[in-house]
């Protein structure tokens, strides 16, 4: 996928800068060797490292434009202009007319770079959804750029010191959620945010955000042929005259994308499953369901504990901070199967679940929201006196599970969907050492997920909880997970389900029509009945989960692995040495819950392994 990198200085403007920006631009080629553009100014740089179609820079009179991206305009006026002058020239242009309104009227999926080194100002700005990313920092006078952490902290001004906040947030949600960065002094933008760099001081502002229409009156057959237009045509734009596969997990979301990408090629469409040989993990017979009715050149992938083990340092480097959704491992062995086929881009179902309702804790929120309703009076003055007073009431099941519910249904949101979380339920003192805990504030994961939850304008609980998704579940989990797995094969990447157009229809959903009671995606699925086997319509949500826990059991390499990890991990002074080693004990007990805990922290150290030369703490 390669990136996007450069800065702007006030200051002295001395040394090499085509050494420096090259030397930047270098860890953005690791993985596909995309070639180069440079652009080097009086005070600053670019560069833009993309395969053809994904590559835009410009430069003159003092201004340097590269995007990174495969974006357009809204306005037909300027994308005729593009077509014919080129995407950056008309960015150029745009910028010198109206600089408020360049990121509004671009779309698609694109990481933007502007220099005005005559005026001393720069802009920068990621897509709507956050598809492409952007990290920051300002040192005095320098603003330093990049697409990856791993170029910024190449230049003089942006030395790399780990911030202890992102290490127990990356704990906590198994990645470090945006802006925050692994290193002190760095910022993510955000999706569909943008930020001014002038006389020397930074602002960041949102130039779009999600808002929903939620008084529509029209059911599924109002809204159904639209819909299913802009699936074709969604598939067609992402398609961008690559050689095209798809991801294919059996799911609603990328079966629909294998069977439009099926019709709208006009040819059986190449799909690539992973399967695992671990009871209750492989769904691959419903991938095959999707292609049978479909008609796709199907191939498939039996990831093994052996390719887990070589795949581990190689996906924690690939990522530019510390990274523990485990379903990276099998996106990548799926992503290089396509490629060895001589594959150039791959469409992902991404972003189906968070615009139409598709996450499980939508329909289990819903249920807690209802005991909302009840009056105050008699919850509290009736409901619970009874039902928490019962003598012996654990003892009899109905009773716990009433006492549960309400226990539950209690506790705000957004902090109710944490009620399950695992460094919760081990508690921050018993898994960190006191000293890094010294250095952390335990509250800032909860406070960072109610800004976000409260930032959202929708009236009802499903587009508010879907508001959030966007961000902490795809822009800061998903999307990365399947695009560094890309970079890492060495492929490209697209996203129908998150083109503007579909967004924006989504966004005018009702709400019952993306969770009706608690029969999640009632809209999708119906749209969809008659073109999506009824075994895949019904079926429980799963994707490329992968069987770690399981496999650390019986598996002695992988073993070995995670114990010389976690090992490796006691010497940094982050967590208790006590924890790991019960950590360790603990997996006989419950493989897959303890599990997940050791490979969060195994991957945390596999990356600071990776980065030695930069990354200590």
């Amino acid at each position: 996928m390669s990136g996007v990198c450069g800065w702007l200085d006030l200051g002295a403007a001395d040394g090499d800068k085509q050494k420096l920006i090259d030397g930047m631009a270098a860890p953005l080629t690791r993985f596909d060797a995309s070639p180069v553009q440079a652009l080097t100014g009086r005070r600053g740089a670019l560069a833009v490292a993309a395969g053809e179609g994904s590559t835009h820079v410009y430069r003159q009179d003092g201004l340097l434009v590269a995007l990174w991206g495969a974006a357009g305009f809204s306005d037909a006026r300027l994308m005729q202009r593009a077509q014919a002058e080129g995407l950056a020239v008309t960015l150029a242009g745009l910028y010198r007319d109206r600089p408020d309104q360049v990121c509004t009227l671009l779309s698609g999926a694109f990481a933007l770079c502007i220099i005005d080194e005559d005026a001393g100002e720069a802009m920068l700005a990621i897509d709507r959804m956050g598809t492409h990313s952007l990290t920051w920092q300002q040192s005095g006078n320098c603003l330093v750029f990049g697409s990856s952490a791993d170029a910024i902290i190449r230049h003089p001004a942006a030395p790399p010191e780990i911030d202890p906040q992102a290490l127990y947030n990356y704990v906590y949600f198994h990645m470090i959620p945006g802006p925050g960065t692994v290193y002190k002094g760095q910022q993510r933008l955000l999706p569909g945010e943008c930020l001014v760099f002038r006389k020397g001081e930074a602002s960041k502002r949102r130039y779009w955000q999600m808002q929903f229409s939620e008084d529509d009156a029209g059911g599924v057959e109002d809204h159904k042929e639209a819909f299913l237009e802009l699936l074709r045509k969604s598939v067609r734009e992402a398609m961008g005259g690559q050689k095209i596969g798809a991801f294919l997990s059996g799911g609603t979301d990328s079966s629909t994308i294998a069977g439009f990408l099926t019709e709208v090629g006009g040819q059986p469409a190449k799909t690539y499953s992973i399967g695992f040989e671990a009871e209750g993990y492989d769904e691959m017979e419903y991938a095959r369901i999707a292609s049978r009715r479909f008609g796709t050149d199907h191939h498939e992938y039996y990831v093994t504990p052996d390719d887990v083990v070589n795949a581990i340092p190689e996906i924690a480097g690939v990522f530019d901070q510390p990274f523990g959704n485990a379903s990276a491992v099998p996106a990548f062995y799926c992503a290089r199967m396509a490629r060895r086929d001589g594959l150039t881009r791959m469409l992902g179902g991404d972003g189906g679940d968070e615009l139409f309702g598709g996450n499980e804790r939508y329909a289990k929120q819903h249920v807690f929201a209802l005991y909302e309703r009840v009056p105050r009076l008699i919850r509290k003055g009736v409901m619970e006196p009874a039902i928490f007073g019962m003598p012996a009431g654990d003892l009899i099941m109905p009773v716990r599970k009433a006492r549960s519910y309400i226990q539950q249904a209690s506790v705000p949101m957004p902090a109710r969907l944490e009620t399950y979380n695992l460094l919760e339920r081990y508690g921050a003192s018993a898994v960190f050492t006191p000293e890094f805990l010294a250095a952390a504030r335990p509250d800032l994961p909860l406070a960072l997920l109610e800004q976000t939850y409260n930032e959202s304008q929708a009236q009802t609980l499903i587009n508010r909880m879907l508001a959030l998704d966007l961000k902490v579940t795809l822009a800061d989990n998903d999307l990365p997970k399947v695009v560094k797995a890309c970079e890492l094969a060495g492929m490209e990447v697209a996203f129908p389900f998150l083109n503007d157009e579909m967004v924006a229809f989504s966004a005018r959903l009702a709400p019952q029509l993306k969770l009706k009671g608690t029969k999640l995606r009632y809209f999708f699925k119906e749209a969809l009945r008659g073109i999506l086997p009824d075994e895949i319509i019904t079926k429980q949500k799963h994707g490329f989960g992968l069987p770690f826990g399981v496999w650390l059991q019986r598996h002695k390499a992988l073993r070995e692995l995670a114990t010389d990890s976690l090992s490796g991990l006691k010497a940094r002074g982050i967590v208790r040495a006590d924890f790991i080693d019960g950590l360790e004990q603990r997996l006989n007990e419950h493989a897959g819950y303890h599990g997940t805990m050791v490979w969060v922290l195994m991957m945390m150290e596999q990356w600071f392994r990776r980065r030695e030369e930069f990354a200590r703490f």
